[in-house]
């Protein structure tokens, strides 16, 4: 018969650093993510601040320069509008107002119109877009996509009447963004 495994007895601030450390070198993480990781091995809650200032200090934990880089690496490499890196951010337990600051200075520059049809040929491969998107169904769904994406409504609505023939579906859905 097996024994259970031994309980592991709880760090103190030396074994929280090096715990830290190794996390860290794994995968960058933001304050709220590496928190929530040590208060788990913590003998002392009030170690899990002290590890996490001293992880600040010496520049190995920095929410605005991980909020950035996560922004345009979601952007250009997984083509994801503002909306959704914003949410993926705050997921990550960035604060409001970093996650929209680094959104917002991921996206100054880009043409969402093109993100969309971009996302909409990755999504769509090898699919007529024009004949796909004649039926209400299968544009409901790519709106669906797009907003999911985190895509505005108006120009994802924009987007695909650009294919299809715009349809009341579209038209009502357009009605009501616009009120």
């Amino acid at each position: 018969m097996r024994k259970p495994p031994a309980k592991k007895k709880p760090l103190d601030l030396e074994g929280l650093l090096a715990y830290a450390g190794r996390v860290l070198s794994a995968r960058a993480q933001t304050a709220g993510e590496l928190r929530r990781k040590l208060a788990t091995k913590a003998e002392k809650p009030e170690d899990v601040d002290e590890a996490i200032r001293r992880m600040k200090d010496a520049g190995y934990l920095d929410d605005q320069r991980f909020a950035e880089a996560f922004a345009h690496w979601r952007r250009d490499n997984e083509g994801y509008g503002k909306d959704r890196v914003t949410r993926d951010l705050l997921a990550r337990r960035i604060s409001p107002a970093i996650a929209k600051k680094a959104a917002e200075k991921a996206f100054a520059a880009a043409d969402e119109m093109e993100m969309i049809r971009r996302f909409l040929g990755r999504k769509y491969r090898g699919k007529d877009l024009p004949a796909l998107f004649q039926e209400e169904k299968h544009m409901a769904s790519a709106y669906r996509r797009l907003r999911t994406a985190g895509f505005s409504s108006a120009n994802s609505i924009k987007a695909i009447k650009e294919y299809g023939n715009g349809g009341e579906v579209l038209d009502a859905l357009e009605s009501l963004e616009n009120q």
